[in-house]
């Protein structure tokens, strides 16, 4: 099954390459408060708040953070599935070149939404009981006018066959496969289209770990093999270490922190990350990490502190913290951090080599 090749539309947005696939910039996401006999409006959530970010061709960015940071509203928000509130998402489409997918029409969606689809994190609950596998996978197909009668279950045997189902499968329902498996065919159906980006919403966290693996492992054989990009959403450390080819750390709404694997898992510049990345388990028994305990909880989205929103939990918080929004500032090439003092700390990453 071969990836058709890119075409080029119109000039790059703003400070995008030629190598990006997706290109967000402030993007913004605030659902409203409503109160009241007349349902007046009297604040809002800000669920994602001015995010920024590029994905390349072929790669994984990882997106991670505390529950409610607002990683599965902006992945929501690259399919369209909410419009946001501001902000631009520009798409190189295949076939239209670039799109920004707020402003895209219906007829521009049709074909947006072939090239980016999704996997989910429940592998029953995103399955329709009443459908065999057959019409599950080949319905995508079907509604698309790419194929039908023999050449449908042609295609869906093949899809089956790719993600190490038998295609003998295809007449049963969801209910007589095992977690692991739904999951397969979950990712069968997102490919059915051949689409060019995937996003994977927590793709294993509904998995036992020995099943994990195996889903990972084939979701990085099926990268290799079609050229897909993901943007993979995860609280799961380990898994995002693995998968990704970069990672972005949410909190809150915000971005504070994008930079290539490597160098935030071992060398974190902002103090949220640390914090996350002294939890993740090393498998070395002579290492004894330093656990780092953040005080209170997750602040509310609907009224967030004022500067940089983790300052009432970070034990390096100057006055600036308390005032100002740091600014998402490049401090080496690709890592970006929003920090006030990301110049001047020593923070504490994972042990090289667990």
């Amino acid at each position: 099954m071969a990836m058709n090749a890119p075409a080029t539309g119109g000039p790059n947005p703003p400070g995008s390459s030629e190598d990006d696939l997706l290109v967000a910039r402030d993007l913004k996401k605030w659902f409203p408060i409503r109160k009241g006999f007349w349902s007046r409006v009297v604040g809002h959530v800000k669920a994602v708040d001015g995010v920024s970010f590029n994905v390349r061709r072929g790669e994984t960015l990882g997106l991670v953070g505390e529950s409610g940071c607002g990683k599965t509203t902006t992945s929501r928000l690259v399919l369209r599935a909410y419009d946001p509130t501001g902000g631009t998402i520009h798409f190189k489409d295949r076939k239209l070149g670039w799109i920004d997918i707020p402003t895209a029409r219906r007829s521009e969606l049709r074909d947006i939404r072939r090239n980016v689809q999704m996997i989910f994190q429940d592998p029953y609950g995103s399955l329709n009981p009443r459908m065999t596998l057959r019409e599950i996978i080949g319905e995508p197909l079907l509604v698309n006018g790419i194929a039908s009668g023999s050449a449908l279950q042609d295609r869906v045997a093949e899809l089956l066959r790719l993600v190490g189902l038998h295609p003998e499968y295809m007449s049963r329902y969801p209910h007589a496969f095992s977690g692991g498996q739904r999951q397969r065919v979950g990712i069968a159906r997102a490919l059915a289209l051949e689409p060019q980006l995937v996003v994977c919403d927590e793709p294993v966290s509904a998995l036992d770990v020995s099943i994990q693996a195996q889903t990972l492992n084939l979701l990085e054989d099926l990268q290799g093999r079609l050229g897909l990009t993901y943007i993979f959403v995860a609280h799961d450390l380990s898994v995002v270490q693995h998968v990704s080819t970069r990672v972005a750390v949410m909190y809150v709404g915000r971005i504070v922190e994008l930079a290539p694997t490597a160098d935030l898992f071992f060398a974190p510049r902002h103090p949220y990350t640390e914090a996350l990345l002294s939890a993740v388990p090393t498998p070395d028994p002579d290492h004894r990490g330093t656990r780092i305990f953040l005080a209170g909880e997750v602040p509310d989205a609907s009224n967030p502190p004022t500067g940089c929103h983790f300052h009432p939990r970070c034990r390096y918080a100057v006055e600036a913290c308390r005032t100002t929004v740091p600014p998402l500032v490049e401090l080496a090439p690709g890592h970006q951090v929003a920090c006030h003092r990301a110049t001047e700390l020593s923070l504490a990453g994972v042990v090289p080599g667990s």
